[in-house]
């Protein structure tokens, strides 16, 4: 009997989101001012698992937050959105990690102290719930090594029950890219699913790498893969066949974790049984509506929402 749709293990945090800056970031200790500032959660993991419980999933979800004010507001703000958290550890003799999102312009800048993230490990997945759980989603690989390490013997272990795995790396802030745990994972991994940066850096290649190249590259290290291209839209390869999906057209407010909520569409719409070309639109869709306002879980959509969303846009995607 499965538990649960899917189990995510990875990164929660609270994000600290403020701007736009308008001028070139002061360190001389001047009063620098921006529109708007919130505090929301964050961290790639927890969004994709609020995304997936927003469109109906039954979600659980496994990391690791300091015993603090910030690690109780990551909980609860997890558990008010649906998603199961007693596999959520809560650990005093670490902090909870933090991001500050910097935007200006169409761009961001992200800090983020780790806290927590380097004692995460599989010792913190229960068993119980890899082997009943239908999909098992990772993200912010290169953020959390002790994990790292663990992951292909977990993603193992939930394949072995009959779960599909999948990844979202993001990005890397050491630039390496490549390890030998990393390819073994992805031995492991039945999804890929990385922005198109982050795929042409995975890949080796140079940035002006044709992405259709890219992502058949990625697919002999063994997942299919999805590559999320923002306005250019979505490429999908499985190794045999390539779709693209748009971008669903709308006016973004704030884009921080529309990737992640592209992952979460892409997954729930697999574990319904969607084809990858409905797949690909779909979490297309998912990834921008969470655009809608600041924070990367606020505007998440429905799984009616996703399906239709001329109600609430006034547009289709074209």
């Amino acid at each position: 009997m499965r538990t649960f749709d899917l189990l995510v293990i990875g990164d929660a945090n609270p994000d600290v989101i403020i701007g736009p800056l308008r001028a070139p970031l002061d360190f001389g200790q001047r009063e620098q001012l921006v529109d708007r500032g919130l505090m929301t959660l964050g961290g790639s993991a927890a969004i994709t698992a609020c995304g997936a419980a927003r469109l109906g999933l039954s979600v659980a979800f496994a990391g690791r937050v300091g015993d603090d004010e910030a690690g109780r507001y990551v909980r609860d703000r997890l558990a008010a959105r649906g998603v199961d958290v007693s596999a959520l550890h809560l650990d005093s003799g670490c902090s909870t990690p933090l991001t500050v999102s910097l935007t200006r312009d169409t761009g961001r800048a992200i800090v983020t102290a780790p806290g927590s993230l380097d004692t995460l490990s599989g010792r913190d997945v229960p068993e119980r719930l890899l082997t009943r759980v239908r999909h098992v989603h990772s993200a912010s690989y290169f953020l959390m090594p002790a994990l790292a390490r663990d992951l292909s013997t977990l993603f193992r272990t939930a394949r072995a029950a009959g779960a599909t795995t999948s990844l979202d790396t993001n990005d890397d802030p050491a630039g390496r890219w490549t390890s030998a745990p990393l390819t073994e994972v992805l031995w492991e991994t039945d999804l890929l699913l990385p922005n198109a940066q982050e795929a042409r850096r995975l890949a080796g290649v140079p940035e002006d790498a044709e992405l259709r190249e890219v992502a058949r590259s990625l697919t002999r290290l063994g997942p299919a893969v999805v590559v999320k291209d923002g306005a250019a839209g979505a490429l999908y390869d499985d190794g045999s066949t390539v779709i693209r999906a748009p971008a669903f057209p709308i006016e973004a407010r704030d884009t921080v974790g529309a990737g992640d909520s592209f992952d979460a569409g892409f997954i729930a719409a697999r574990l319904r049984d969607r084809p990858p070309p409905q797949a690909l639109a779909l979490a297309g869709v998912c990834g921008a509506l969470s655009t809608r306002s600041l924070g990367g879980t606020d505007a998440q959509p429905t799984w009616a929402e996703a399906l239709d969303p001329s109600p609430i846009t006034g547009a289709l995607p074209s």
